[in-house]
């Protein structure tokens, strides 16, 4: 017996097609990004597009 009998059978691997290699070197850039800071009211801000109150001026002394 060889070690090849006993090894299971592996499928083959297909090459990276162009466009699965620039996909896959965009979420690297995407990651690799500095991320905003998470929680609290700059979370809430920013999810809102707008500064809290900014878009009623009137109602702030």
């Amino acid at each position: 017996m060889t070690d090849q009998e006993d090894a299971p059978a592996q499928a083959p691997v297909a090459p990276e097609t162009p466009a699965q290699k620039a996909l896959r070197m965009k979420q690297a850039r995407i990651d690799a990004r500095p991320k905003p800071p998470r929680g609290g009211r700059f979370q809430s801000e920013q999810a809102a597009g707008i500064a809290a109150g900014a878009s009623r001026p009137w109602t702030h002394k």
